[in-house]
Parts: structure tokens; sequence; C-alpha cells
């Protein structure tokens, strides 16, 4: 039997063409929350982040881009993407900097030390699998759909990564905010919730949330971020962010 064809490859940009990025044509396809996770990553330079579901690397190539010498490992459970990733690594020369591995929460790559992140950071499938009808294309439903490691797996394996007092931030959809609390409550503190607003006066679809290990600080609720004007085009801030690669003030 010959070897499958391999899935078509488009090359897009991110960061006003700062970052190239190789993926799919079909299935899941990289949008703004990714850039978003990264913006709201408090990383300086020389720490280290841990990127769990790092699929093709958008997320971690646009932290690198924003913080110089900061040290990226990520991994993904779908080789293929993580190859891509590998190769956007390459292409855009932070080979030395941001590396990806294949594995997944359940058989993490052995090489990842608990404990010794400075930061991790997550875009977790956002529903659990029994509440809706799964996507045809697997790609769409591995993003899209909680598998085997659910939400608490995701919490429980970032928390095991980091340092005392290290930073799990993570993006989800606001309808599950009483969820993702739910599982740092008693693990994090010092958690702060940042809205993404899709539009002045609407509710918000994502947020960010942050939190520190082993840290007791009170949860604060932050303003936000207003992503569109009324005619539909990025405000002035979210621009400054996803095309401008400016970090996000969540302190």
């Amino acid at each position: 039997m010959s070897p499958a064809a391999p899935s078509p490859v488009s090359e897009d940009a991110l960061l006003d063409g700062r970052v190239r990025l190789l993926q799919p044509v079909e299935g899941y396809r990289v949008a703004i929350d990714p850039v978003l996770l990264a913006a709201a990553v408090p990383a300086r330079p020389g720490e280290s982040v841990l990127d769990i579901g790092c699929g093709v690397g958008a997320a971690a190539l646009c932290l690198a881009m924003r913080v110089a010498e900061v040290r990226i490992a990520g991994f993904d459970s779908d080789a293929a993407l993580v190859r891509l990733a590998n190769e956007n690594i390459r292409l855009n020369g932070l080979a030395e900097r941001v590396q990806a591995m294949t594995g997944d929460l359940l058989h993490p790559p052995p090489r990842l030390e608990p404990g010794s992140f400075a930061h991790v950071m997550a875009n977790p499938p956002f529903l659990p699998a029994d509440r809706v009808t799964a996507p045809d294309h697997a790609g769409k439903k591995s993003a899209r759909l909680e598998g085997a490691a659910d939400l608490a797996a995701w919490v429980r394996f970032a928390l095991a990564m980091l340092r005392a007092k290290g930073s799990f931030t993570l993006i989800h959809r606001a309808d599950r905010l009483d969820a993702v609390l739910a599982q740092l409550a008693g693990r994090a503190g010092d958690i702060l919730v940042f809205p993404l607003w899709p539009g002045l006066g609407k509710p918000a679809k994502r947020v960010i949330v942050r939190a520190r290990k082993g840290v007791a600080s009170p949860l604060r609720l932050e303003a936000g971020l207003v992503l569109h004007e009324p005619d539909g085009g990025f405000t002035a801030a979210a621009e400054a962010v996803l095309r401008g690669g400016a970090g996000l003030a969540l302190d």
C-alpha cells in the first residue's frame, strides 16, 4: 500500500508578517486566539515557557517574537502538526529558543520536568465531547472537543509543570469560566480574568484567565479588550496586539 499523500499546507502570516506560519488547508485553522494568548503571558527574557497543545506553534512563535531570549517548549498529540511546528520554528529562525515535541497530557514527552517552568500557556479544547456533535474533520474535533484529557486534566498538568509562583495562562470560552475557576480553586491564586469583548456593549465570547501557583492573592476582574469597532474592523488596541505584537496589560 502506498503512503497517504501529505495534507495540503498554506503559508500564512501573523503579527503583520513578522511570523510566517505553515498550517493545514483543511481542519483547524489558526485565528486570533493563540495570538491573544501569547500576548497575555508575562514572560521575561531568559525565562522558560511550556505551550500545552502547541499545534503548529502559533502561540509559541508569537511569544518568542515579543520577548527576547525567552525559551519555549511545546507539545501536541498530533505528530503531523508537530512536524509543521518545527518547520515553522526553523522558518522563523527560532530553533535555538523554541522546540516542539509529540506527546499528550496523559503521556507527556519525557524531557519535560515537573516544576521547571516559569510559565505555562494553553488554548485547550473548549467543549466536553458529550455536549455537541463532533466535527467530521479530525483536526477540528481535537481542537474543539475534549478527549480523554478533560479541562481538569489540563489545569492539573499545567500546575504540576510550573515552579512555585509561576503563572498559568489560558484562553477559553466565556461560558465555561465557572469551570475554569472551579479547577483553579485551592490550587492557584492571584487569578486574573480578562474578557475579550467582540464589540462595545456585546457579551464576551472568550476570556483569558491567568493564575499563579502557590499564591493566595484574591481574584481580579480586568476591564478586558474590545476587539472590533462597529464597522467590523479591529480596534486600535486590538491592532496593537494582533498586528503590532504588543503584550496585553493584565496587571
